[in-house]
């Protein structure tokens, strides 16, 4: 067996430990519970017309999310594509913040922003003069829609953006010098370019809003409900362990078939690109029009991203209804002199150390399983939708999944950076594929007729073109850990929590103090996670990441 083939096997057995086997675990739990198959629970889903409206809705609402998103994301990948500009690499790391916010805490910037006792409706009531909120979206499809822009505009961003920016202007150039206006040079020349990258952020962000738990649970309210919120209720609520492994299997059937739908359109779509260093792309903005521009989506972008996190920070420093450090000071104190107590720098330490780990893990698994999937064998179009299965299980089911798969293995911490490369690894497959493809095989053929080794030609041939794209993948793998709350609610340590974990814990808990440290903790992460893609996305060697 060639080492080429063995490393290519390395990213089957990673899925086939941590994703495969527990949910054999808790599918043989569900629909085995007596060793003998009872298939009735999907008869039961079938029959229900509750069912059939939930995968309706389910679907409606993440097709609608995700148009939205691209919507919104589409003029920000333009600007971050093709300008270069002061504080660039700030406002980068800035948006991806509310995507690894843990839910609890998007929700409540929301509603200290847009609830009925929020900023929004109390400029409202001064300006109309009345004692009520005249914009009362709480419990609706509205919040709904705007909590699942908020959170994966960054996926949409950095996926288009990213491969936007490595596209050479002439091609665009050249067709507006033959005739072609504005538009027409966008439509014909720039949009089916970037097709592969519309329809890789597309497929992600469907596949996050069509899994949404946190957003549908506490913002919708219990009159809105989508399989993943189905599978909650029947597993923690309702007890209905067959019901919820049926309805789990469902979503990962549809999830599947998303999958591999995309995948052939992405084959008949990809092309081979000549890619241009992002100083010959990005021009700094001189016209009106273009400085207009900027100004115009980045303030538009920013607003809708950091004003809810905004109305969370100026909550962390209100006590009492006066200013007050008191939220920050109380963080290191055991009122309560809980035994559970663990003070937030430590857990901030923890989300730290998993974040590194879990990035390591994942670039090395995603790397081998992008190579995998931008290979021209017909392995690789049988691949490609097996790596992206994680993003469409249930995280309720896979943290069932690996207590009852890994029962050794439930008092180590090694299992929550596991659990979290298993959700971050796709990410960084999904990254760096499109700029393998993008890699014309003649350079690594004439490489290797001018002597080049294998080892020479990927450091010197495709690293450089992939250094942005790793870069990139590790961002959204480190940044993923620091913010997961779903698998991890289920495996962590009560003595080694993250921050997310440690969080819910104030949140769960009654009492102003509580909730007002929860989101100076909160105020932490953010900033952490802030400084951390900064360092990211500053972080070169030589020209590695100027592709």
């Amino acid at each position: 067996m060639t080492m080429k083939r063995l490393l290519t096997l390395l990213p089957l057995a990673f899925l086939a430990i941590l994703f495969f086997y527990p949910l054999a675990s808790i599918t043989a739990r569900g629909l085995a519970p007596e060793g003998v198959i009872d298939l009735s629970a999907f008869g039961r889903i079938v029959g229900s017309e509750f069912y059939r409206e939930t995968l309706w809705f389910t679907f409606w609402q993440a097709a609608v999310s995700t148009i939205l998103t691209l919507l919104a994301a589409f003029p920000a990948a333009y600007m971050m594509a093709r300008y270069a500009f002061r504080g660039k690499s700030l406002i980068s790391a800035l948006t991806l913040v509310p995507f690894v916010m843990p839910t609890v805490i998007v929700a409540a910037g929301l509603m200290a922003l847009i609830g009925p006792r929020g900023w929004v409706n109390d400029i409202l009531k001064s300006l109309l003069n009345v004692d009520y909120a005249p914009l009362d979206i709480q419990n609706t499809i509205w919040i709904i829609l705007l909590a699942h822009v908020f959170y994966n505009f960054a996926v949409a961003l950095r996926l288009i953006s990213g491969f936007w920016a490595n596209l050479d202007p002439q091609v665009t150039q050249a067709a507006r010098v033959l005739g072609a206006g504005r538009w027409r040079a966008f439509r014909e020349v720039t949009l089916p370019l970037l097709r592969p990258a519309i329809l890789a952020a597309a497929l992600l962000v469907f596949i996050f809003d069509f899994t949404s738990f946190g957003v549908i649970l506490i913002l919708g309210g219990p009159q809105f409900n989508t399989i993943e919120t189905a599978i909650y209720r029947k597993t923690l609520i309702s007890f209905d362990l067959p019901t919820a492994t049926a309805l789990a299997l469902v979503q990962l059937a549809c999830t599947f078939a998303m999958i591999v739908i995309y995948t052939r359109l992405q084959n008949r779509a990809v092309v081979p690109l000549d890619l241009r260093p992002r100083g010959v792309t990005q021009q700094r903005p001189s016209t009106r029009r273009a400085k207009w521009l900027l100004l115009i989506v980045t303030i538009s972008m920013l607003s809708l991203l950091l004003l809810p996190l905004l109305a969370l920070v100026v909550r962390s420093f209100v006590v009492n209804n006066a200013v007050s450090l008191d939220n920050y000071l109380n963080l290191a104190t055991n009122p309560r002199g809980s035994v559970l107590f663990v003070p937030p720098l430590t857990a901030l330490g923890n989300s730290l150390l998993f974040a590194g780990i879990t990035t390591l893990i994942a670039l090395i698994i995603g790397t081998l399983a992008a190579y995998a999937s931008a290979s021209t064998s017909r392995w690789s179009r049988l691949s490609e939708p097996i790596w992206a299965l994680p993003l469409g299980a249930s995280a309720v089911t896979l943290g069932f999944g690996f207590l009852i798969g890994f029962p050794t293995l439930r008092s180590s911490w090694m299992l929550i950076p596991l659990a979290h490369s298993l959700v971050a690894f796709p990410f960084v497959v999904r990254t760096i594929t499109p700029a393998l493809r993008s890699i014309r095989s003649s350079l690594r053929e004439a490489a290797e007729v001018m002597g080049a080794n294998p080892a020479r030609v990927w450091r010197e041939i495709d690293l450089p073109i992939l250094g942005r794209a790793l870069l990139i993948g590790g961002a959204f793998a480190f940044a993923i850990s620091l913010g997961e709350f779903g698998a991890t609610a289920m495996i962590a340590r009560a003595d080694l929590p993250t921050l997310p974990y440690a969080i819910f814990r104030y949140l769960s808990q009654p009492g102003s103090l509580n909730y007002g440290q929860a989101m100076a903790m909160s105020t932490v992460l953010m900033l952490v996670v802030a400084v951390s893609l900064v360092a990211i996305d500053r972080f070169r060697i030589g020209e590695i990441g100027e592709f």
